[in-house]
Parts: C-alpha cells; sequence; structure tokens
C-alpha cells in the first residue's frame, strides 16, 4: 500500500499539523544521514556471492549427493560410520583443490536425479553411466569407464553368460540403474520368443540385491563391472562372474545445466588430478585400475 500525507482515521481524514510536519523533516534527514554514513561498508549479500563463486548451495561447502551402497565406488564404512570409496576420494580431492570442503548427502539412486535438479546438491557422484537421455538433462564430466556384468553363484550351475540365458529366472538389480532397464527389454525379449519373462527383483541398496544371492533367492545379479569385481574379492569362493563385461561405458560427474562455473572449476581440477598422477593414485589404491579413463572430454560425450 502507498503511503499518503493524508490519512485516513475512523473513516474521517485529517491533515497533519506543523509540528508533526517538522519532526517527519527531522527524522527524513536523520535517516539520509544514517545511510550516507553507512555506505562505505560492503553489505554482508555482496560478499556472498563474492566468496559463493561457484554457486554453492552453502559457501564453501560442496555438497555432493551419491548412493553409498554400491562399493568400491561409493560405499559406508561401517567402522567409522562415514562414506569411502573411489568416487569419494576423488569428489573430495577435487574440492580440496578448490579450497572447498566436500560434504556428502547419501541419497538412494532412483531419486538422485530430481534431487540433483531441485538443488538438494551441487552436484552428483555415484557411479553415473553417461546417456543420451540423461544427457538432455545433465552436464558430465566423464571420470571413469565401467561396463556391465553377471555375479553368479561359485560355480555357474545354471551356466548363465548372458542376460539372454535369463528369461523364467529369479535376477536382483538395484532400482533406477542402466542395468534395470537392461534386464526389463530383456525380460521383454523373453516373452516375444515365447518364453517365460526375467522375474526381477528390485531393491534400492545394492549391497542386499548381492545378498539375495547369497541367500540362494535368486540366480544372479546384474550391475556395474567394478561392482561385480568388488564382491567377488570381498567374497573369495562363494561367487564368480557369469559371462564377460558387455556395454561398457564412461561415468561421469553429474551437474546441473547452466552450473558453468561449477562445472568448469571441477573439470580443470579433475585434469590437473589426472596431469600429476593423483588421479592414477586413487584408481591404484581402489584397484579399479580397468575403469581408468584415458582421455578426458567435454560435454558432448556420447
Amino acid at each position: 500500500m502507498l503511503s499518503s500525507p493524508v490519512h485516513s482515521a475512523g473513516g474521517r481524514r485529517f491533515l497533519p499539523s506543523r509540528s508533526s510536519i517538522l519532526l517527519g523533516m527531522l527524522l527524513s534527514l536523520a535517516l539520509i544521514l544514517a545511510a550516507c554514513g553507512g555506505s562505505s561498508a560492503p553489505s554482508s549479500g555482496g560478499g556472498n556471492a563474492t566468496s559463493n563463486k561457484y554457486g554453492l548451495i552453502t559457501p564453501g561447502v560442496l555438497t555432493v549427493g551419491s548412493d553409498t551402497t554400491y562399493p568400491p565406488q561409493e560405499f559406508i564404512d561401517p567402522a567409522t560410520n562415514q562414506p569411502k570409496g573411489f568416487d569419494i576420494d576423488l569428489i573430495t580431492e577435487i574440492a580440496r583443490r578448490l579450497g572447498l570442503q566436500a560434504r556428502i548427502v547419501t541419497d538412494g539412486f532412483d531419486t538422485i536425479f530430481d534431487d540433483l535438479a531441485a538443488r538438494r546438491f551441487d552436484l552428483v557422484i555415484s557411479a553415473v553411466t553417461i546417456n543420451p537421455d540423461r544427457q538432455k538433462k545433465f552436464d558430465f564430466i566423464p571420470y571413469f569407464n565401467a561396463g556391465e556384468s553377471l555375479l553368479v553363484e561359485k560355480g555357474n550351475p545354471l551356466h548363465i553368460t548372458s542376460v539372454d540365458q535369463l528369461c523364467g529366472q529369479n535376477v536382483g538389480v538395484q532400482t533406477g540403474t542402466v542395468e534395470q532397464t537392461d534386464l526389463q527389454t530383456a525380460s521383454e525379449n523373453c516373452t516375444k520368443a515365447g518364453k517365460p519373462p526375467i522375474h526381477l527383483t528390485v531393491l534400492k541398496d545394492q549391497t542386499e540385491v548381492v545378498q539375495l544371492l547369497a541367500n540362494h533367492r535368486v540366480v544372479a545379479t546384474y550391475q556395474d563391472s567394478p561392482v561385480t569385481d568388488y564382491y567377488l574379492k570381498q567374497n573369495p569362493g562363494k561367487f564368480e562372474v557369469g559371462g564377460s563385461v558387455v556395454n561398457a561405458a564412461p561415468e561421469g560427474i553429474m551437474f546441473r545445466k547452466g552450473d558453468t562455473a561449477l562445472y568448469n572449476a571441477v573439470k580443470n581440477a579433475f585434469d590437473a588430478m589426472r596431469s600429476d598422477g593423483t588421479y592414477k593414485q586413487l584408481i591404484d589404491k581402489w584397484g579399479v585400475t580397468s575403469g581408468a579413463i584415458s582421455l578426458v572430454e567435454r560435454r558432448t560425450l556420447l
């Protein structure tokens, strides 16, 4: 509502007295002097804008979304209850080089895309396969290569070597993954061929997916090849790979479109890590040498 020198009171109008006019002039003069005196100090809003040049949710903190159920890339260390893994080490070092503190926020893989779009995180690192559909909505910095592979019981009693042999079988997979999509496509192919569909058990936690196999509730699980290799190493004599690695594709650090300053800063830091050998050190530390990326490409990867 606009102010007026004519005020309303009880439905009647009245004009201000000379004394009230004088008082108003003095108050106005005081406000003007106060404004002039304070103009030399920078505003808090301007300071935040300068210090938060990457447009972070929290200035000084790189808030990272990750589904921490996917070892060896991201998982919760039971001894410390803290996130760890190849991806975690990588993004923590990138944040350090940018003068930021990394804060890992655990999120489900089925919701992590929407949550990034809703600005719950600054970026996502979570073994996200780069594909054309995802590139329509997000920008990516490729940092790792991974294929897909089947984990089966030791001895492979059903001689499973590909998803095409899973018609009518119980199979475990993590929700929201490309492997889930691939299994659904394979199941449709089964029915088109007159065979029973694949019976999928879809869970949010990859560790629980593998536990299905350990408990003989499924005949196989389907996941990224580094994850398959990790569970083989962690459970000697219990599992083996069913067939060979297929559908090799790059994984990327994921950004909202338009977050150019943050994207470029992270990319430059990652390029520097590759140049000075830090990237290779992390690859070797986590035993994921087969996934090392040989060339950092730009946003239009595929």
